[in-house]
């Protein structure tokens, strides 16, 4: 049995309409936005492989067990500010017992790992002019940041590398591709 291995994805939107025109994406609806992203993700994480989806994987919460039960891999969850588990909403704490009820094996804001942190949030930039949700942001001291939340804005930024679906072709990214970008940065 091969060895598990580790990918990184986030801003999936699932059931979001909009997110289609904001981030021209190339899909007709959303259902046919949620088919291709699941056939995506399942065609790179195998059953054993963990997948850590760093935030907004719904809009709705009512997909996110429905989708989440499609998708290949070990689910850890690091909420964005459309999750409805993160803390910019009343009622986050009894919305994280639900997300781990859906099938999120954990749902923690931050993963501090040997290689990268993990949150939703980069140290700074924003899909529009101003940094928004300033006291949930990560302080940056010195070390790499994988993160979502600004779409297609890019991908690489000193430090900072978004591993939004928008920049990695609707598909998960693996944890040896972020450590050649590290090694090459």
């Amino acid at each position: 049995m091969p060895d598990a291995r580790t990918f990184f994805t986030s801003d999936e939107h699932h059931g979001h309409r909009n997110i289609i025109g904001y981030c021209n994406r190339p899909f007709s609806d959303v259902h046919e936005m949620t088919e291709e992203m699941v056939r995506r993700h399942n065609a790179v994480v195998g059953p054993n492989d963990v997948v850590f989806h760093l935030g907004d994987f719904a809009m709705d919460e009512r997909l996110v067990e429905r989708v989440l039960r499609r998708l290949n891999g070990h689910h850890r969850l690091i909420p964005g500010n459309h999750d409805r588990c993160h803390p910019c909403h009343r009622s986050w704490q009894a919305a994280r017992n639900r997300y781990l009820r859906y099938g999120f094996e954990t749902v923690d804001m931050r993963l501090s790992g040997e290689h990268f942190d993990a949150e939703h949030l980069p140290y700074t930039g924003d899909k529009s002019d101003r940094d928004r949700y300033a006291k949930f942001r990560p302080e940056d001291k010195g070390g790499w940041l994988l993160h979502g939340h600004i779409h297609e804005k890019w991908k690489v930024r000193g430090r900072m590398i978004n591993v939004g679906v928008d920049v990695w072709d609707f598909t998960p990214v693996a944890l040896e591709d972020l450590l050649a970008i590290k090694r090459t940065g």
